[in-house]
């Protein structure tokens, strides 16, 4: 039975994994610098642009953040034992298959529905309003990127609420189609630039366990992981979906990538 669910998972499992390469290496430009683009703050008239970035970002992580889930142990127990329990009850492998396969797309259902909602929760939030949210103190800010009339990147930063004396950096995308060119390096170096400015000591930051991109960004730029938490919902928890908090302290030696 065991042999039998894992030929099941195995091709659905490949398949995945050769979707989310090909969307992360699709229209990756290798070794192309930063060109004719402009960082600036943020415009009213650049809000709806701001608000579609960020959607196609989130939405990046969907097939990571399934991978992860089928990895986990409480996963494959729950297929395993459906799809014994369904073999055993009804002689036949078709029903198993078949539930097997609805719990899948069920379970890629809700993982969309939960990036979906928390998408909606940062539209109707802070980036409904992004002027009234980061650009009423002089500690806080917006920034975009523009490429030939177009935003193609963002990054936000306020004080930190659980860390006294440091900003946060936020709301960091580029767009699929201008990676590769040094955009999210002039983006973080910009949120490094007014923090220290301002008299702040370091920038801290808070990304997930699928957001391995950002990671590597992140640590190229000098940043160290301090910390590592699981995400407060419940089917976060059970599912082992963690969130790690990156410092850059700005006073210190063995600040790199600048």
């Amino acid at each position: 039975m065991r042999d039998s669910l894992r030929r099941l998972l195995c091709p659905l499992s490949v398949l995945w994994v050769q979707v989310s390469w090909l969307s992360s290496t699709k229209l990756q430009p290798a070794g192309r610098i930063m060109s004719g683009v402009q960082i600036r703050k943020f415009q009213e008239e650049d809000a709806e642009s701001v608000k579609e970035v960020f959607t196609l970002g989130m939405s990046e992580h969907i097939p990571s953040s399934f991978m992860h889930v089928l990895k986990q142990s409480l996963t494959q127990m729950v297929l395993m034992c459906t799809f014994c329990a369904l073999v055993t009850s009804s002689q036949s492998f078709l029903l198993p298959i078949l539930a097997v396969t609805l719990l899948l797309a069920g379970a890629r259902l809700g993982i969309i529905y939960m990036f979906n909602r928390y998408i909606e929760v940062t539209l109707s939030g802070d980036l409904r309003d992004v002027t009234n949210s980061y650009l009423r103190s002089q500690d806080s800010c917006f920034w975009v990127a523009e490429s030939e009339g177009r935003v193609v990147g963002t990054v936000a930063c306020l004080p930190a609420e659980n860390a006294p004396g440091c900003l946060e950096l936020k709301r960091i995308t580029v767009r699929r189609s201008h990676r590769g060119r040094g955009i999210a390096k002039a983006l973080c170096r910009t949120v490094a630039d007014f923090t220290r400015d301002r008299g702040y000591a370091a920038v801290v930051l808070y990304t997930s366990m699928v957001q391995t991109d950002a990671q590597k960004l992140y640590e190229h730029m000098g940043y160290k992981k301090i910390r590592e938490f699981a995400a407060p919902e419940v089917a976060a928890k059970v599912l082992n979906f963690m969130l790690y908090e990156y410092r850059l302290d700005l006073y210190g030696e063995g600040v790199q990538g600048w």
